[in-house]
């Protein structure tokens, strides 16, 4: 029902700035390209990051393409862009720390619920797996709250030229996953049982 994607990562501002400018034409051109699909598919698009780091063209084709699938019932796809796991969880504290000071809440009311609310995947599931392509063997600063229970796949194949093929392979990885949560073994099979 969901998928989250990273396209580009708050570290990726770092690279040289004609890479940068060809991944964001990219982007737009990809976004250009896809909307149209995705919401002939009944795909609700959103995204996450720091929009405001983005070019204003990019911004207003973000929300243009958020608005027209913005009523679509099915897959949940949302696209990480200028997007970190420690600037998700800043903005969040930032965030929980002014609704303290106005007296909105009480600091000792902050619990993982309302930290989780205040997220950039607010109301969102946690993941329950994430593959990463490419050889590296790292999250990379992606969901780092988020992914705190995911099962972690990894692959050497570069998006480009990841398949079907590669996705069965993480399904069955996962599908051989026991999920105990902080249970043992014997306590999850008493439960499924």
């Amino acid at each position: 029902e969901h998928l989250t994607l990273i396209a580009f990562s708050s570290e990726n501002w770092k690279r040289p700035r004609e890479e940068i400018s060809m991944l964001m034409t990219l982007f737009l051109e990809a976004l250009q390209r896809e909307v149209d699909e995705l919401h002939q598919n009944n795909v609700r698009l959103g995204f996450i990051g720091a929009r405001d780091t983005l070019r204003p063209e990019l911004q207003e084709m973000m929300l243009a393409a958020e608005a027209q699938t913005g009523t679509n019932t099915g897959l949940d796809l949302r696209v990480a862009i200028a997007y970190g796991g420690r600037w998700d969880l800043l903005g969040a504290v930032r965030q929980l720390a002014a609704r303290a000071a106005a007296g909105e809440i009480q600091p000792d009311a902050i619990d993982e619920a309302e930290l989780a609310g205040a997220l950039e995947l607010a109301g969102v599931p946690d993941p329950d797996l994430l593959i990463r392509t490419g050889g590296e063997r790292r999250i990379s600063n992606f969901l780092l709250w988020n992914l705190a229970y995911a099962e972690l796949w990894f692959c050497d194949v570069l998006w480009p030229d990841f398949e079907k093929s590669h996705f069965d392979e993480a399904l069955a990885f996962f599908a051989r996953r026991e999920r105990r949560y902080g249970f043992t073994g014997d306590q999850v099979k008493a439960v499924n049982s």
